[in-house]
């Protein structure tokens, strides 16, 4: 895409530096709570990148981030990857075929349960004793986190994707009964896997902005690495005020892209 490259470079010495900001923010938010995308992509489009592209170029930097994030949580055995590859197949398969039919669906139709699912998950960490659960044996939770959770959650995030690890973590917490910081461990692992087969299917489709996404990409790392290290320190109650904070947020977003307020 020439045109949009050339466009980027023109004001390069502007946008750049704060596309490279933006994703080092995103990246270390993503990390602890979620929602890196509420701050990335509307960034992207501001840089004059088509939203097809900016959605590509946004799972780009994405991927980079979950990644860094996913390889220090193997990294400091925070989770195993004998118990998370399994999950993360499924995440993969899930993600991928819901980019796939998000080119056949009038996502409009299917709209309505962002909102729905942000509010549940902000209520839920809100009100719940989240910060007082330790790892509980997995029971018939477990089964339904597998085989129901990790594939729905995948297949929003393929077609949709605001608070995909916000959704991950609190699946962990209601129905495998972990922690909040255990949950958002294996949370990064799944998202990475949903985020890397979204990103395969835009690549396919050639919606990627390298350059804007090359320098993203290095925020990501930056943002993701500092976000890894304080998740394996920070406060459980801090931990779930920012899951809050980030869903309020991106239902505010999603709100004004609808025209509610």
């Amino acid at each position: 895409m020439p045109v949009i490259t050339g466009r980027v470079m023109e004001i390069a010495n502007e946008v750049l530096l704060v596309l490279f900001t933006v994703a080092v923010v995103a990246g270390f938010l993503d990390t602890l709570a979620g929602g890196g995308g509420l701050i990335a992509l509307p960034a992207l489009l501001m840089a004059g990148i088509p939203p097809l592209a900016a959605l590509g170029t946004n799972k780009l930097q994405g991927t980079m981030g979950t990644a860094t994030a996913s390889v220090m949580m193997l990294r400091t055995r925070r989770v195993a990857w004998k118990d998370v590859w399994p999950l993360m197949l499924i995440a993969f398969l899930a993600s991928a075929a819901g980019s796939v039919a998000v080119q056949f669906v009038d996502v409009e139709v299917l709209g309505f349960v962002i909102p729905v699912v942000l509010v549940g998950t902000a209520v839920y960490f809100l009100f719940g004793s989240v910060e007082e659960k330790t790892d509980q044996a997995p029971g018939r939770g477990n089964s339904l986190f597998r085989w129901l959770a990790v594939p729905v959650v995948g297949w929003y995030d393929g077609m949709f994707g605001p608070g995909t690890g916000s959704f991950f973590s609190l699946a962990g917490v209601s129905l495998r009964g972990q922690s909040l910081v255990n949950a958002t461990a294996v949370a990064k692992t799944l998202n990475f896997a949903t985020n890397i087969a979204s990103l395969l299917v835009f690549l396919a489709a050639g919606k990627v902005v390298w350059l804007a996404g090359g320098v993203m990409i290095g925020g990501q790392l930056l943002g993701a690495w500092l976000g890894a290290h304080c998740l394996l320190r920070i406060k459980p109650r801090l931990l779930r005020s920012l899951v809050v904070v980030m869903c309020c947020a991106m239902l505010i977003k999603y709100g004004s892209q609808q025209g509610w307020w």
